[in-house]
């Protein structure tokens, strides 16, 4: 390597040899030296005739170089690199990495409002032009032109419905139990035993069924969503089904949101069940109650009204579960690392999405009377 000054504010940096990763390359300091003892640069040019052999060592010592010199102001003319050197450096240029990590740098107190700022609200406009496109595909759905798989679609409401089961089954009567067991606590004192029934069966209906079903989707499907959505995209395989012309939202979100917004009623229904069951295990073990008194006292309290509020509730749940998973999916950057945030931010923004739906919900009930 010979570093030149053929003119005011050029340097000529001659290649030859071999550039391959396995021998012994010049260091990007050596040419920062030399530039440095001469004259104001304004233009690096490379004449690599005399290479014989090169490969990605090249390739790092240009793309080094470049990064300096732009760094100082100095444009690198690559005209004279070998015709596939300019195309990959092309390539890095229009295509930037997206960042995945946490910086070091520690902004002062203003730039870091604003930057929190400006990504709230690119975060809201990013999830409001997905809404936008989820309720076309809808619409395309209902017209029967959304292009997606059936087998996709019978895939996802088993792996939201039947394979859901075990854990629904577990934390359901878990939460019918400890209802039932706080209940009991205060109502043995005036010996109104008989009431935990409709302690467990309104809570269960209205509120806790449909909610605990929908925060266990959203630790289960809602993750599994947003890791198969990120995968896809950090492989470019979402890009490629643009390229190929078909609609990753028709193909990817909908039928994951279409299976988790038709199962999720029925689970709640099943976490219902199995909620009344562990507070009838609290009332005959512990209360004295038989289960003729206990069943009989639950089927006179409630209605189907209760149940339907719990039913809407988790149909609007089950939307923002699925949203949120593939929100958080398509968003993904193209990295493993990425792909972990991906999970996790749509765990917590789902679950978010279902305490903020259900107190406003709650509110729109009460205000109606229900």
């Amino acid at each position: 390597m010979r570093v030149e000054h053929p003119a005011d504010g050029t340097v000529l940096v001659r290649l030859s040899g071999s550039w391959k990763m396995e021998d012994r390359l010049p260091a990007v300091s050596e040419v920062q030296r030399q530039i440095e003892r001469g004259r104001a640069v304004r233009c690096i040019v490379f004449d690599t005739q005399g290479v014989t052999a090169w490969d990605t060592g090249l390739l790092a010592f240009v793309s080094k170089l470049r990064e300096w010199g732009s760094a100082d102001g100095i444009e690198p003319d690559l005209t004279g690199l070998p015709e596939g050197i300019q195309r990959l450096l092309r390539l890095a240029a229009v295509v930037q990495p997206r960042k995945t990590g946490r910086s070091d740098t520690r902004l002062p107190w203003l730039a870091r409002v604003g930057t929190t700022g400006l990504a709230a609200w690119a975060g809201a406009v990013a999830m409001l032009t997905f809404i936008g496109g989820v309720f076309l595909a809808v619409l395309a759905l209902l017209r029967g032109k959304a292009r997606l798989r059936g087998s996709d679609l019978a895939v996802y409401i088993q792996d939201c419905g039947a394979s859901a089961l075990p854990i629904v089954t577990l934390i359901s009567f878990l939460v019918g139990l400890i209802l039932a067991f706080v209940g009991a606590v205060q109502l043995r004192r005036f010996g109104a035993q008989i009431y935990v029934a409709d302690l467990v069966g309104i809570a269960m209906a209205r509120e806790m069924g449909a909610m605990m079903t929908a925060i266990i989707m959203a630790g289960r499907s809602g993750a599994a969503f947003a890791a198969q959505i990120g995968s896809m995209q950090a492989n470019e395989e979402v890009d490629a089904l643009t390229t190929m012309g078909l609609s990753p939202i028709e193909f990817l979100v909908l039928p994951r949101m279409v299976a988790l917004v038709l199962m999720m009623p029925l689970l709640t229904l099943y976490a219902d069940l199995l909620g009344i069951l562990g507070g009838g295990f609290v009332g005959i073990t512990m209360l004295g109650l038989s289960p003729t008194q206990y069943f009989h006292e639950t089927q006179s309290f409630l209605n189907l009204t209760d149940f339907s509020m719990g039913l809407i509730k988790a149909v609007v749940f089950g939307v923002l579960v699925a949203l949120a998973g593939c929100l958080r999916g398509m968003q993904c950057g193209r990295s493993s690392a990425a792909v972990g945030m991906a999970v996790t931010s749509a765990v917590v923004t789902g679950i978010v999405f279902i305490v903020f739906s259900d107190a406003i919900l709650t509110v729109v009930y009460n205000a109606l009377g229900f």
